[in-house]
């Protein structure tokens, strides 16, 4: 198997060179100062900034209700099944739900804004893939 080179840089990157950074070498810091990965920051930031929130909102006020509202706590649903144990099953429903949401939105949003950020500073030669052009036989 042969090893495959690093991406080559092109653009800034090319020109940030230094005996400490050889060629061939991608510069991420050029790629983190880009607006396409600032951009990238900022809309990832506003998706996982306000769900955290949401779901530690959420989680502590499972635990002041279960602290301070037993009797509403202990109220039965369903047979045996109390409101205590429906809030704390939404727990994990809530890991899914937003677990879900964020990986269609990277799938959508985040991997286009990372591709677009790093390939102004790829060789599009380097970062396409090897295909070979022989048809087998059938």
């Amino acid at each position: 198997m042969e090893e495959e080179e690093p991406l080559a840089p092109r653009g800034e990157a090319q020109a940030a060179h230094t005996e400490d950074r050889p060629a061939g070498e991608i510069d991420w810091q050029a790629i983190e100062r880009s607006p396409e990965f600032q951009e990238l920051i900022r809309r990832r930031r506003s998706f996982v900034l306000p769900g955290t929130i949401f779901f530690l909102g959420w989680y502590m006020a499972f635990i002041l209700l279960t602290a301070y509202a037993v009797d509403f706590m202990s109220e039965r649903v369903y047979q045996g099944l109390t409101v205590g144990y429906v809030l704390a099953l939404t727990q994990f429903l809530m890991v899914l739900v937003l677990g879900i949401m964020y990986l269609r939105r990277a799938d959508k949003v985040y991997d286009p804004l990372a591709r677009r950020a790093i390939a102004r500073f790829v060789d599009d030669d380097a970062a396409k893939p090897t295909t070979t052009t022989e048809e087998t036989p059938r």
